[in-house]
């Protein structure tokens, strides 16, 4: 149970912790940052119900059950089922009969829309439950350890807190791939063996017409899912292998940027140049000025 220095807050119908934070303009304008974070026992059956709130909303069950109502869907909670919603949409949340314990946290931030829509672009869904075993104990920890931090006076604790929620966040995105069926799980499978090849041969011509003979897909779907399950498309993934080894090349060794260019896949030197300062917002050389160790 969380606990602070504060009387804890008790009624006829719940009863439990919270903190209200006033996180600074710094964190409102940079970070992921605390609104408020509490644990709460039902005394009674009770509904709560918020709409247009900015702020984002994660809670564990810790015991008992309920129920979640969110964009005209509902959603049965039970022990150790979690929920993750953007609360600019209207919900509610009710407990049942067997009354729960919950753990919650609002927070916001100026990149948490990107974040909750890359959830969702994963197929995250409003609940889920935990699939590692200590998964539930990994969430709730973290949100004791955001609830010790707020509770005190360290003069750092908004960058605390936002290395706290980011790894909540990380938890949270990695549950966000939701396979309901054996079929799609198959198709998960499939996709992770897709970029075990593309790590071993990101420096050949690779089609993504041979990529979908591989697996028996379409190879528009496969450009779909790919990019749902990685956060990029194909053609950046190749990108990244490639930048990323010839960057490699261009520090710890002397090779021609020729070369290089060859080895990662992109033989035309104005070619590999033009993409390098894409991504890199510098050329291959001045990557290599920059970077290079020099010895004295």
């Amino acid at each position: 149970m969380m606990k602070d220095n504060t009387p804890l807050f008790h009624g006829d119908i719940i009863e439990g912790s919270r903190i209200l934070y006033t996180a600074s303009p710094f964190a409102k304008g940079s970070l992921i940052y605390l609104q408020e974070i509490g644990y709460l026992k039902a005394r009674k059956p009770h509904v709560s119900s918020r709409a247009y709130l900015p702020s984002y909303l994660f809670f564990i069950v810790l015991s008992g059950s309920g129920t979640l109502n969110y964009q005209g869907e509902s959603y049965r909670l039970e022990e150790m089922d979690c929920v993750f919603i953007d609360c600019t949409k209207p919900y509610s949340h009710n407990t049942s009969d067997h009354l729960w314990q919950i753990a919650w946290i609002h927070f916001n931030g100026p990149t948490m829309p990107g974040i909750y829509a890359k959830y969702q672009e994963r197929g995250g869904l409003p609940i889920f439950r935990p699939k590692q075993s200590d998964g539930a104990a990994a969430l709730y920890t973290s949100l004791k350890n955001i609830y010790e931090t707020a509770n005190s006076s360290d003069y750092i604790r908004d960058m605390k807190i936002n290395d706290g929620l980011a790894k909540i966040l990380t938890l949270i995105m990695a549950e966000s791939w939701q396979p309901d069926t054996q079929h799609k799980n198959a198709k998960k499978q499939n996709i992770i063996q897709i970029r075990s090849y593309l790590d071993e041969h990101f420096t050949e011509p690779i089609s993504l017409d041979a990529l979908a003979k591989m697996i028996y897909i379409n190879k528009y779907y496969l450009v779909k899912i790919f990019k749902q399950q990685f956060g990029l498309t194909i053609h950046q993934y190749i990108q990244q292998k490639r930048i990323t080894h010839a960057k490699h090349l261009l520090r710890f060794t002397s090779r021609s940027i020729e070369s290089i260019g060859a080895e990662c896949g992109m033989e035309q030197p104005h070619y590999f140049s033009r993409i390098f300062k894409k991504v890199e917002g510098i050329t291959p050389s001045q990557y290599r000025e920059m970077w290079q160790t020099h010895k004295q």
